[in-house]
């Protein structure tokens, strides 16, 4: 049987957003990251980036490597390096999404400034608003640095990098002096984590193949039964819909980045049938892979 294959290591300015590949910082609102990769995002992993989901509505479920979270916005979760996360965000979740190249974090972790007990810090999970009233005020200025740091990256203007990169090291001062409230990781079987990590490797591996569930669970060494458990109690959805989830985010980056014409995206996607592939992303996304090109072409994304 082959080894489990590698955890995908995503690269936010590549995958979503080409225009700022080479970026120390990317932001981005979490309704629109989740338009485009969807409410369910697979475990995976950002090599030499830190990022921190500021969920301020909604409920999310987070793994942080084995550590489980179910937790009502407004919170946030800080994922280091390397670190395989995985998360759920139920519909109408909003907030903000920051991605950080490590260089810009690594000073703010040195022992004079006490921020951190050391050079590498842990996953965090903070419930903002389980916070006692000495930390409103600076609840209240990580809200307003996020919003400023929105319009920021928005906007053109004159001394851009440096204000993000100010901006941003303000926000993981707030982002670490909140650390110490980091919250207790809920019990979850250890057993059904390493499934479901295992399984969206596999997806990552073979989601071009299109595999049937069988041949997923086959892989695992579990019944489909015992896949679709672990998916249902792990990320709240079907194992199927994982699947469709992985191919729907190609096809959406494809469509935004590829260039190619609908029925050529439709065959690197290894559908067989155009037809077929444009009632598959409709059903989806709500409208067809034409329609979601041109709408975004519209808004300039």
């Amino acid at each position: 049987m082959p080894g489990p294959q590698p955890i995908p290591n995503i690269n936010i300015g590549q995958v979503y957003d080409q225009r700022y590949a080479d970026s120390d910082v990317h932001y981005e609102s979490l309704g629109k990251l989740a338009e485009f990769f969807g409410r369910n995002m697979p475990v995976h992993r950002h090599d030499r980036f830190f990022q921190v989901h500021y969920v301020k509505s909604g409920t999310v479920r987070v793994y942080l490597d084995d550590q489980s979270y179910l937790q009502q916005g407004p919170m946030f979760f800080l994922t280091p390096p390397t670190v395989p996360h995985a998360f759920v965000t139920e519909a109408g979740s909003d907030g903000h999404v920051l991605t950080v190249r490590q260089q810009l974090v690594w000073p703010l972790l040195e022992g004079p400034f006490g921020l951190a007990q050391g050079p590498r810090i842990a996953p965090l999970c903070v419930a903002l608003g389980a916070l006692g009233e000495e930390y409103r005020g600076e609840v209240a200025r990580l809200d307003l640095l996020f919003d400023e740091l929105s319009r920021e990256f928005a906007a053109a203007w004159a001394g851009r990098e440096p204000a993000l990169a100010s901006l941003t090291r303000l926000i993981f001062i707030s982002l670490l002096r909140l650390s110490a409230r980091s919250l207790a990781a809920q019990p979850a079987r250890r057993e059904d984590i390493h499934i479901f990590q295992r399984f969206n490797m596999e997806i990552e591996a073979h989601y071009l193949e299109h595999w049937p569930l069988g041949e997923y669970a086959k892989r695992l060494g579990v019944t489909e039964a015992r896949l679709n458990e672990v998916c249902r109690r792990i990320a709240d959805m079907p194992s199927k819909r994982l699947v469709f989830a992985r191919l729907m985010q190609e096809a959406k980056r494809l469509l935004l980045f590829g260039g190619g014409s609908v029925n050529e995206i439709c065959y690197r996607l290894g559908f067989k049938d155009p037809a077929y592939f444009s009632r598959f992303f409709s059903r989806h996304a709500g409208m067809t892979p034409g329609e979601y090109r041109q709408r975004h072409a519209e808004r300039g994304d």
